[in-house]
């Protein structure tokens, strides 16, 4: 099996993953390996639509994480 196909069966898992684990911060950081993961593997098959929506689910798990992380420091 090729390295990207098992790089987009990663990312699936994270994203799995990240949808059954209850604490938010957990799952935003399972989210943004995810999307991670999944950005790889669209540049890899060359689907600019898929890649964008990577390039913004990591955008707003990211965001969210940092969100989380100034809201416990106020």
């Amino acid at each position: 099996m090729n390295l990207f196909k098992i790089i987009g069966i990663i990312g699936l898992l994270f994203i799995t993953t990240g949808i059954l684990i209850k604490k938010r911060k957990a799952k935003d950081i399972f989210y943004v390996i995810a999307g991670l993961c999944l950005e790889i593997y669209s540049i890899y098959l060359g689907d600019i639509i898929f890649a964008i929506l990577q390039i913004v689910f990591i955008s707003t798990a990211g965001y969210d994480l940092t969100k989380i992380r100034f809201k416990k420091t106020t």
